[in-house]
């Protein structure tokens, strides 16, 4: 089944993973790329089955790892398509972690 495509052409990323700086991120953004709109919808599936959480959360929900997850979550913040909450709670290094939700 493909997976609709997340991002308007006019948004950051332009459907890409991003990355800060060329080297190791640069080529983890372009390993992953072929998947980046299935994990994205994966996550926003997740935020609307089981309503707020982090992004470890969610990974732990649609079985993918942090790595995976993270950075799905950044972008779909910067596309509008998640919000974070006033919320927070401990992630799996144990830090204080944003809770993600969908625009109301």
């Amino acid at each position: 089944m493909t997976q609709p495509d997340l991002f308007d052409p006019r948004q950051p990323y332009n459907g890409m993973p991003g990355f800060k700086v060329s080297g190791p991120s640069q080529e983890a953004a372009e390993k992953v790329s072929a998947r980046v709109n299935y994990l994205q919808g994966k996550c926003l599936e997740a935020l609307r089955a089981h309503g707020p959480m982090t992004a470890d959360e969610i990974a732990e929900k649609v079985g993918e790892t942090i790595l995976s997850i993270r950075p799905r979550c950044s972008e779909l913040k910067r596309a509008g398509k998640i919000q974070k909450t006033d919320a927070r709670r401990k992630n799996i290094s144990g830090c204080s972690a944003t809770v993600w939700r969908l625009p109301c």
